[in-house]
């Protein structure tokens, strides 16, 4: 029988994006300088600039590494739903997983937003952040389909009313520094659904 063969080491690119994805959810992106960012991933600063062009180049990989991460979360959820009403509350469940994960200095919030709120109103990264969240609604308006094939517009309205709700609890939950706001909200989705 072979020995398990240890993981392979992480390259400078993989791991100034952590250390950045740590530190712009910790401090912000105009909070976090370049050589903080070296300094914790333990690379050379010629090292983030062999992968990347510029600081807003990392920004923007590190959105979508967050948006990536997301998904990943949706998608181990959404394996067990095996109804509609399961696979909306799946996107719930998503980003209360997201909200539970250990972060150093507690939850904040939607990472997404988070940047977004620091970029400026024609960024890629903004743009990036919108496409996200009309990913996740429209996560939420294909089962909703389902569950009301006889009133589109309903099940259009209703997924847009559960992402607000959605959105809100992550705004509130962020400035709780806890993920019960975003449980609470699961909750209220699903009074809602029940009254279909």
């Amino acid at each position: 029988m072979e020995a398990p063969q240890p993981p392979a080491p992480e390259s400078a690119r993989e791991r100034l994006l952590k250390a950045a994805a740590v530190l712009f959810y910790n401090n912000g992106i105009g909070g976090t300088g370049i050589d903080a960012i070296v300094e914790r991933a333990g690379v050379a600063k010629k090292s983030l600039y062999n992968n990347f062009s510029s600081k807003a180049d990392l920004v923007n990989q590190y959105l979508q590494a967050r948006h990536e991460e997301w998904l990943g979360l949706h998608e181990a959820r959404a394996r067990d739903a095996e109804t509609p009403r399961a696979r909306v509350l799946a996107v719930f469940d998503a980003y209360q997983d997201h909200a539970e994960h250990e972060y150093e200095r507690g939850f904040r919030g939607c990472g997404l937003l988070n940047a977004a709120a620091e970029l400026t109103a024609g960024d890629v990264g903004r743009q990036a952040v919108r496409r996200h969240k009309e990913e996740v609604e429209a996560l939420l308006a294909a089962p909703l389909a389902e569950l009301l094939p006889d009133d589109p517009d309903r099940a259009r309205r209703l997924a847009q009313q559960l992402s607000f709700l959605l959105e809100g609890a992550i705004a509130r939950a962020g400035l709780e520094g806890t993920s019960a706001l975003v449980h609470e909200a699961r909750a209220m989705a699903s009074d809602m659904l029940e009254a279909l």
